[in-house]
């Protein structure tokens, strides 16, 4: 990995986990694409509703954010970005993300996408990776962040500095 990845942060609750995901969300924008990882459980749709609500907050109303497991993809607006949160768990076959759009998505919006190996290779290249893992406590939760060419590296190195604890 370059550009000073991988990064791991311990996260001790809900609220850092929310905390980071403003801390993130705030330096993200359109073409940016953040594909999360873990397994269930892990805090990855904590961490898209805490972003997508962050970024709402900063702007006006905030809506409510709900797991999209079962219509694989959400949009949202946080002043004119759109932002596409996508669950690809029920995915067979990476080519079935084809057909929900995600493609102009990773070009013209924020894409947080949970479950992301379901992408193959269409997973774009350039993405911010966060695997979420459970930490030793019930509440916490191990993240790392990885990255190969990811656009904004160091406003997203900037954003963990505050949080960043090597696990």
């Amino acid at each position: 990995m370059t550009g000073g990845f991988p990064l791991t942060v311990m996260l001790g609750s809900e609220a850092d986990t929310a905390a980071l995901a403003a801390r993130l969300g705030a330096v993200l924008g359109a073409g940016d694409v953040v594909l999360l990882q873990g397994p269930i459980g892990a805090g990855k749709t904590a961490f898209a509703r805490a972003l997508i609500q962050s970024r709402q907050a900063a702007l006006g109303p905030v809506e409510d954010v709900p797991s999209p497991t079962f219509t694989l993809v959400q949009s949202y607006r946080a002043g004119e970005l759109e932002i596409l949160h996508a669950d690809l768990y029920r995915l067979s076959h990476p080519d079935e993300a084809l057909e929900l759009g995600l493609e102009d998505g990773f070009e013209t919006a924020l894409c947080l996408v949970e479950w992301p190996e379901r992408l193959g290779s269409l997973a774009p290249e350039g993405a911010l990776w966060l695997r979420f893992a459970p930490g030793d406590g019930p509440d916490e939760r191990r993240l790392t962040v990885e990255s190969d060419g990811f656009s904004r590296a160091a406003a997203v190195r900037g954003a963990l500095e505050t949080v960043r604890h090597d696990a």
